[in-house]
């Protein structure tokens, strides 16, 4: 005789329930294998229950919440901050211009000089005795072209006798000037009101024209350099206002562009603007770092929405208009911009609603819910 299994249904499981015969559950004789099968299909059917439970959370049509933003006008200036460098308005390296050994050295280091004060003097005694010998031929022979010159009223002498003598004493007179600057070579001074920095020689040393000798910097007056993205260049104009800060002060500064250079840096594609510093002031210490501060264009009445609200892309720039409940997508081209609003030249107009966040997750079919409009 054949004994019928005992019946179970996942069905009934999720009612907690057995679908399995009572009499079946006492019946004697179940073997073993049939057990086991009951209790394996059990446990399948509680798995299935957990994956087949519904997931909680925000129904899947639900629309996006975003915020938005109407277009309207405000003035706007674009601002760059970029760095810069404070330099002395002239410095120079003081170095001889001839071989010679230091009879005397006048370096106040650090201290302001004027212009034409003795640095450093040269042994000259050669140059000076050469000197004086030309000086007595020089005598001499003016004196005997003095004579010749008596002779030639009375026709004592020819005139070329007396122009081999006035020849001589040109001559002369031409080596003499040429001792006098090699022996100016030998006085090494101030070219222009500065301070002196270090000195780089001592009294006594042997130098050459290789030898650095000291610094000499105009600080009374400073120059500022720094770099703009080329394409600011044509906005740096000559006279153009700058304002600067430097470390340890809160303190503006100004100053005004006085060149830049004749072309633009290919690797870095920025020019270089040299500006001159109004005024002094004991802070600005020259080869000192400076934020300056650009205010490169301006317009009182400009189209703007917030910069993150701009989607960039290979070819153009585009924004999210949202108008009666419907999203599309908007081509714009934009203009000055500073740290939260850019301009928009054209693609919007005044009043448009533009979405601001959740700007990858729209689709030009999603539903939007507007949580904040500016």
């Amino acid at each position: 005789m054949r004994r019928s299994m005992p019946t179970f249904s996942c069905a009934n499981t999720r009612s907690n329930k057995w679908s399995m015969n009572t009499k079946h559950m006492h019946m004697k004789g179940i073997s073993p294998v049939a057990l086991a099968l009951l209790f394996v299909s059990f446990i399948a059917c509680k798995e299935e229950k957990k994956t087949e439970t519904p997931a909680t959370g925000a129904p899947r049509n639900a629309p996006l919440q975003v915020e938005a933003f109407i277009v309207k006008t405000q003035p706007l200036s674009e601002n760059l901050e970029v760095p810069g460098t404070l330099q002395p308005y002239e410095q120079t390296e003081i170095r001889p211009e001839i071989t010679g050994r230091v009879v005397k050295l006048n370096i106040p280091e650090g201290s302001f000089v004027k212009k034409g004060t003795l640095l450093v003097k040269l042994f000259d005694e050669d140059l000076q005795a050469q000197l004086k010998k030309l000086q007595v031929q020089l005598q001499i022979n003016a004196k005997t072209a003095e004579r010749q010159k008596e002779l030639l009223t009375i026709g004592g002498i020819s005139q070329q006798e007396y122009d081999l003598s006035e020849l001589a004493v040109n001559n002369l007179k031409a080596d003499i000037d040429l001792v006098r600057v090699s022996i100016g070579k030998t006085e090494i001074r101030a070219p222009f009101d500065g301070r002196i920095g270090l000195k780089a020689i001592s009294d006594g040393a042997y130098i050459t024209p290789t030898n650095l000798i000291t610094t000499i910097s105009q600080v009374g007056q400073l120059k500022m350099e720094f770099s703009v993205p080329e394409k600011y260049s044509d906005l740096m104009r000559k006279g153009r206002p700058v304002t600067f800060t430097i470390a340890g002060t809160n303190k503006k500064f100004n100053a005004a562009v006085l060149a830049t250079e004749s072309v633009i840096e290919a690797n870095t594609r920025t020019l270089r603007v040299r500006t001159v510093v109004k005024g002094s002031d004991p802070a600005l210490v020259p080869g000192a770092f400076a934020k300056v501060g650009l205010r490169l264009d301006e317009n009182d009445k400009a189209l703007i929405i917030p910069t993150q609200a701009v989607i960039p892309q290979a070819r153009n720039k585009r924004v999210i208009v949202y108008s009666g409940g419907v999203v599309k997508y908007q081509i714009v081209s934009t203009g000055i911009r500073d740290s939260s609003y850019v301009q928009i030249t054209d693609g919007l107009k005044l009043g448009d609603t533009v979405i601001t966040t959740g700007l990858l997750a729209i689709r030009p079919d999603s539903k939007i819910k507007l949580t904040k409009v500016q």
